[in-house]
């Protein structure tokens, strides 16, 4: 902590690891679907997403198997925590498809959440979620949100919309994960009216991650929180078909239970 500023200073992560699968190109997704079902290859990338991981303090995850036939059983938020030395983590199911393949949000932090939240997201298909994490004792504690939208333009709306309930009067506020659309679509200016979250100034594209053009992960920060350098980063999840976003950004310890 900067005891002059009375701030700390936090690396963050979003990620979609996409289950440890391999996609570097359009495609992958045929030639590669069986990735999608069974566990062969997806240690390896999951070290690396690990390796990733380890430099922040705090890693939202989206896509990552909580335990089926394609992670080998494994739960994948947990063997990340693990390989990368988080002490805190914490993984939200949302979505099964018989004993093949499931998916979750997942957390991870070295930081002692106070308080760890799950909430099922409206869509009109099940499946969706965000997961929060508060860290400090009082209502203007540090919250993160990580959370996995809706392709669909009506069920995003739906689901921010319900986001922006939980989130609305929260200046530090952090709401984290793949968007699945950019940062102008109305849906996410009615977030930003709704909410203390704010726009980032420069989108940065992650997906396709072998040839990025459109910005769909995000992370976005409430009015209290200082980015700690000028913008987000992209960089290679293992072989995810999306990049992941790393960004710096500077907390009141107030805000942090110490």
């Amino acid at each position: 902590m900067d005891k002059a500023t009375g701030h700390r200073r936090l690396k963050l992560l979003s990620a979609n690891i996409q289950a440890g699968s391999s996609t570097r190109r359009y495609s992958d997704y045929a030639t590669r679907s069986w990735s999608h079902v069974l566990p062969l290859g997806k240690r390896p990338s999951l070290d690396a997403i690990a390796q990733l991981a380890g430099e922040h303090d705090i890693v939202g995850l989206n896509e990552s198997d909580p335990g089926s036939l394609r992670s080998g059983f494994t739960n994948q938020t947990h063997y990340l925590a693990q390989r990368a030395g988080f002490h805190y983590w914490s993984h939200q199911p949302n979505r099964r498809v018989g004993g093949v393949a499931s998916s979750a949000n997942g957390l991870l932090s070295k930081l002692e959440p106070v308080e760890v939240m799950d909430h099922s997201l409206p869509g009109r298909i099940a499946g969706r979620g965000v997961l929060m994490a508060r860290f400090g004792d009082d209502e203007d504690s540090l919250t993160i949100a990580v959370a996995h939208l809706s392709l669909g333009a009506q069920s995003r709306a739906s689901q921010l919309s319900f986001i922006a309930e939980l989130l609305h009067d929260h200046p530090y506020a952090v709401l984290m994960g793949d968007f699945n659309c950019d940062i102008d679509r109305p849906e996410m200016a009615t977030l930003f009216r709704r909410t203390r979250l704010q726009p980032p100034a420069h989108a940065v594209p992650t997906f396709p991650s072998w040839r990025p053009q459109r910005a769909i992960d995000h992370i976005l920060l409430g009015d209290g929180l200082a980015l700690a350098c000028e913008r987000a980063r992209a960089l290679p999840a293992a072989f995810s078909d999306h990049l992941a976003l790393s960004l710096e950004l500077d907390v009141p310890a107030s805000a942090i239970r110490s």
